[in-house]
């Protein structure tokens, strides 16, 4: 059996009964900005345009919503000064939740426990603290029967403050809801409230921040409820294009928002070395200068050759990433000659004392010379010895003809 685990909800503001003046830090003043925020709402007020009206003994639930991870504490404080604790309770002791995850005390299903209104009439209040560590009511409730030690909103912001007082002051925040026991007495006939709608934004990849009309609300993937209307979306993801937009959420509908962020495409550098120094640069063919050089270029596939006269050109293929250095050193090899000859009769053929060959046919070609000087010396059988010096040249062919004498 479900049984009743508290009475009257109630907050910690003056006691003014028309729509109050909201803000995130009214009960407990923290002037430091902090990126951490909670929203505490009832369910007559969704989008807390106002102070809805329960009537004595009806029930009420409490929703609250974090936009990161985040330990939570919610209070009531009745129009009286009592001051009762709704989270954790002793049959609801899981007080921490997850960036963008809303969460109702109790649940619409499988809950333990209910909340009903009591009266007198008059305006109370619930307060939300969200702390990114958990926080020790040890001297101000007892969790197991909900009891808070003390009565009215300025003892209780008072020893809140002391709680909180050992953590960073951007470690915590806290948020008011307003509602009204019994009848308003500003107006006889609540207004009829819009519903709220819900937005669901993921992003490849995931992880971007959210911001909704320019303010943080969590990180993708996020489901977060909305007054109904249209609202400016943007997402923030470090290495990519921020992504914006705007979106129409309409009451009681999900709003799906899914967005491809786009990589930041940066140049990168390619340098280009060579031995020896001084070759010319050519990348997809056009010149762009010699050796050493850096170059910016942006990301793709590219064909670099490097020229030097005397030397064989060098040739590859290469790909320059986003952001990417990337070296390139060539060593340089120098041309090599060939050497012809042709001779009257089969014979010997020495460069420099070396035997390179024999003039098969009467002839004989010698590739992949050195440039250089070179003593050739022809030896055929009945023959006298032909010597010559020739000068092989870098990318050149030389014909060199010999006639042998017979020995007689």
């Amino acid at each position: 059996m479900k049984q009743a685990l508290l009475t009257t909800l109630g907050l910690l503001a003056g006691a003014a009964l028309a729509a109050p003046e909201l803000s995130p830090q009214q009960i407990i003043i923290n002037p430091v900005p902090t990126d951490l925020q909670v929203r505490v709402w009832v369910n007559k007020d969704p989008a807390k345009t106002g102070n809805p009206v329960y009537q004595i003994g009806e029930r009420i639930q409490v929703s609250v919503q974090v936009n990161q991870d985040a330990h939570v504490y919610i209070f009531s404080v009745r129009s009286t000064g009592e001051v009762s604790l709704i989270l954790p309770n002793p049959l609801d002791q899981n007080n921490f939740l997850r960036a963008g995850e809303i969460r109702t005390y109790p649940p619409s299903s499988g809950a333990r426990y209910t909340l009903e209104v009591t009266g007198p009439e008059g305006q109370d209040r619930v307060l939300a603290v969200a702390s990114r560590q958990p926080l020790s009511l040890a001297q101000i409730a007892d969790i197991q029967s909900g009891r808070v030690n003390l009565r009215g909103a300025d003892n209780l912001a008072r020893a809140l403050s002391i709680v909180v007082s050992p953590l960073p002051e951007q470690d915590w925040v806290s948020d008011t809801a307003f509602f009204i026991v019994g009848r308003a007495p500003v107006s006889p006939t609540p207004p009829v409230q819009p519903a709220t709608g819900t937005l669901s934004v993921g992003s490849v990849p995931a992880g971007a921040q959210v911001l909704v009309e320019g303010r943080l609300v969590g990180q993708t993937p996020l489901s977060l409820a909305l007054r109904p209307g249209r609202v400016e979306v943007e997402l923030r993801l470090s290495g990519h294009q921020s992504f914006r937009t705007s979106v129409q959420i309409r009451p009681g509908e999900t709003t799906s928002l899914n967005a491809n962020l786009v990589p930041v495409v940066q140049n990168g550098l390619l340098q280009v070395g060579s031995n020896p120094q001084g070759a010319q640069v050519l990348l997809n063919g056009r010149p762009v200068g010699y050796t050493p050089l850096n170059l910016s270029l942006a990301p793709g596939s590219y064909e670099l050759e490097l020229r030097l006269t005397g030397y064989q050109p060098f040739r590859t293929a290469l790909r320059v990433g986003s952001g990417q250095t990337l070296p390139v050193n060539a060593n340089l090899q120098p041309l090599r000659g060939s050497l012809e000859i042709y001779t009257n009769t089969e014979a010997r053929i020495f460069l420099d004392g070396r035997e390179a060959g024999q003039s098969r046919g009467g002839f004989l070609r010698l590739d992949e010379l050195e440039p250089s000087t070179f003593q050739l010396v022809a030896l055929a059988p009945g023959f006298r010895a032909e010597v010559r010096e020739v000068r092989v040249e870098a990318g050149r062919t030389l014909q060199v003809r010999l006639n042998l004498n017979r020995i007689r």
